[in-house]
């Protein structure tokens, strides 16, 4: 780990285009300003890892599938024939409400 020691007002930057500026040491805290490009995700570690978590659990959840297999076979055979034509780049036909 690479320590470095700032004042505020000074930076520190990674690479070109992500800066991290020391805007203001108080009780005990730091407030640190990052810049980075907005495709770039910046979290708070405790945040980051519970997407982690979250992430995984959907990855290993197999009911997820099952769940959507159960929605597409129940919906009226109108919304499937109407998903089907659009899925194949055919204009589908509305659905007569009435």
């Amino acid at each position: 780990m690479l320590v470095l020691t700032r004042k505020c007002g000074e930076s520190i930057r990674v690479a070109d285009n992500i800066i991290f500026t020391i805007l203001e040491c108080a009780g005990g805290q730091v407030r640190v300003g990052i810049t980075a490009p907005p495709q770039l995700p910046v979290h708070r570690e405790e945040v980051y890892l519970r997407i982690r978590e979250e992430n995984l659990a959907a990855a290993r959840s197999g009911d997820t599938m099952d769940a959507m297999d159960a929605l597409l076979k129940s919906a009226p055979e109108e919304l499937r024939r109407k998903g089907k034509s659009e899925e194949s780049g055919e204009p589908g036909r509305p659905v007569d409400s009435s």
